[in-house]
C-alpha cells in the first residue's frame, strides 16, 4: 500500500504524513507526480489558508484535472483535510466567490462576523480550537471514536452541503450547524484537523488507513 498526500502547495503536508506514519507502517509519500498520485493506494487532499489560493495552486500544478478525474472515478479511497474539505463543493462565497470542484453538492458559506452563542456573547471568527464533532450518519471512519468527541479546527468559512445523506459530521458553533465531516463513497472529507487532534485524530487517520469502501 502506498498512501499519497497530494503536493499542490497548500496545507500541513508534513505534519499530514507524519501522523499517518505514526498510525500505518504503510508507505507514505508527499508527491505532485502525477504517476505516482495514480498508483496510490490511498489519497490525502490536504488544504490550508484561502480557498482562491488553494484552486489556484491546483491548476498551477496540473493537478485539478487528475483529481477531479479520480474523485469521478472514485477507485481509490480519498481523504480531504482542512481547505481539501471544501474544495470538494460546488462553490465557495470567499473571496467574492470561488468555484470550486463541485464533487458535492453545496456552499462554503463565512461564519458571520457578529457572531454570538446561545447566551449572546461574542464569538471570534475564525472558529479556532477544539469543538466537538457530533457524528451525523455511521461510517467506518467514525470507528473507535466517542459521539461528540473533539477535534481542532482553524476555519473562518464553513461547508454547507445540499444533501443529508453526505453529511457525516456537524459542530455547532454559535447559532451555526457546520457540516465538518462530509463524505460520499470512496471519499471521507472534514474541516478539522485530524493531525492536530490528538487520539480521536490519530483513530481516524488509522480508520482511513484500514477502509475499505
Amino acid at each position: 500500500m502506498t498512501i499519497a498526500v497530494i503536493d499542490y502547495g497548500m496545507g500541513n503536508l508534513h505534519s499530514v504524513a507524519k501522523a499517518l506514519e505514526h498510525v500505518t507502517h504503510e508507505h507514505v509519500v508527499i508527491t505532485r507526480d502525477p504517476r505516482r498520485i495514480q498508483g496510490a493506494t490511498r489519497l490525502v487532499l490536504p488544504g490550508q489558508g484561502a480557498i482562491r489560493d488553494c484552486m489556484g495552486e491546483l491548476e498551477r500544478t496540473e493537478l485539478r484535472g487528475l483529481v477531479q478525474e479520480l474523485l469521478a472515478s472514485q477507485s481509490k479511497p480519498l481523504l480531504g483535510i482542512c481547505v481539501g474539505q471544501q474544495m470538494l463543493l460546488d462553490h465557495s462565497e470567499e473571496s467574492g466567490g470561488i468555484p470550486c470542484l463541485g464533487f458535492l453538492s453545496g456552499k462554503v458559506k463565512r461564519f458571520p462576523v457578529d457572531m454570538v452563542d446561545d447566551h449572546g456573547q461574542r464569538l471570534k471568527v475564525p472558529h479556532m480550537g477544539w469543538n466537538l464533532v457530533h457524528q451525523h450518519h455511521e461510517h467506518p471512519l467514525w470507528e473507535g471514536i466517542d459521539q461528540d468527541e473533539h477535534f481542532y479546527f482553524v476555519h473562518s468559512y464553513y461547508v454547507a452541503a445540499e444533501d443529508d445523506a453526505c453529511v457525516l459530521g456537524t459542530t455547532r458553533y454559535g447559532r451555526i450547524e457546520a457540516h465538518v465531516a462530509v463524505g460520499r463513497d470512496a471519499t471521507f472529507a472534514v474541516q478539522f484537523h485530524p493531525e492536530k487532534s490528538s487520539r480521536a485524530g490519530l483513530k481516524l487517520l488509522e480508520n482511513f488507513v484500514n477502509w475499505a469502501p
